[in-house]
């Protein structure tokens, strides 16, 4: 007498196998976004730093972020990107204030998007039609 596995049997196991499979992908996923949104918050957390630091020499806020990897005095020496920049056009925002401020700028937003997160737009331009929606400022979140 052969022994061989019935259909109903390979069947359950196919199945336990494509749920572990489905379960698995998820959370991978879910990691990923993740490990984006910490990179993320931690690039912002460096760029405030370097911004701080340029304030400290200068008693006010770059304009632009630029200013912070000009030659000379060099507060970072690239500014850092968005993990999603160059698949999906993601982008860190940084808005100086009073608008338009060139020199004398005396507040600062800098935002991304947090793709863990269900918070509201706190400033545009972070992606193409899109909105950023975790910010921080001189003294935090905001």
């Amino acid at each position: 007498m052969k022994k061989a596995f019935t259909l109903i049997e390979i069947l359950v196991v196919v199945t336990i196998i494509g749920l572990l499979t489905a379960i698995g992908s998820t959370s991978y996923t879910q990691f990923n976004k993740q490990a984006r949104d910490t990179k993320r918050k931690t690039d912002l957390e460096n760029i405030r730093m370097a911004l701080e630091a340029y304030r400290s020499n200068n008693s006010y806020y770059p304009s632009n972020l630029s200013t912070l990897t000009a030659s000379g005095d060099q507060y970072m020496t690239t500014l850092p990107t968005d993990p999603l920049a160059s698949s999906q056009g993601y982008v860190y925002q940084y808005s100086p204030s009073p608008s338009g401020c060139t020199t004398a700028c005396s507040d600062y937003t800098l935002g991304a998007i947090i793709e863990l997160s269900t918070a509201t737009s706190c400033l545009s331009g972070c992606a193409s039609g899109g909105s950023c929606n975790y910010c921080i400022g001189p003294y935090g979140s905001k």
